[in-house]
């Protein structure tokens, strides 16, 4: 198979893949919640924080929200805020 050839069944799954990535973004966003809670160390802070912020860029998150999350630092107001993205992605 040629380098950029792929099969139907592959171009599925990536196509399905985009499909759901937001909602596999919201997971690992919602994961992230969780180790940031659990962080006993500033640095491991820190590298999740970097790991949030990447998360709600993917997502799309308006720049004006996650530039107030990231200034916090507030495990609550992201877990609320995921709360509320979550509820929006029920309802589509």
């Amino acid at each position: 198979m040629a380098k950029n050839e792929r099969s139907k069944y592959q171009n599925e799954v990536i196509s399905r893949y985009y499909d759901n990535l937001d909602t596999i973004l919201l997971g690992k966003l919602g994961e992230l919640v969780t180790e940031l809670y659990l962080a006993d160390t500033p640095a491991r802070q820190e590298r999740l924080w970097q790991r949030a912020h990447k998360a709600m860029t993917k997502l799309k998150v308006s720049p004006a929200i996650i530039d107030h999350i990231m200034q916090k630092r507030d495990v609550e107001i992201l877990a609320k805020n995921l709360q509320d993205w979550l509820a929006k992605k029920q309802k589509k």
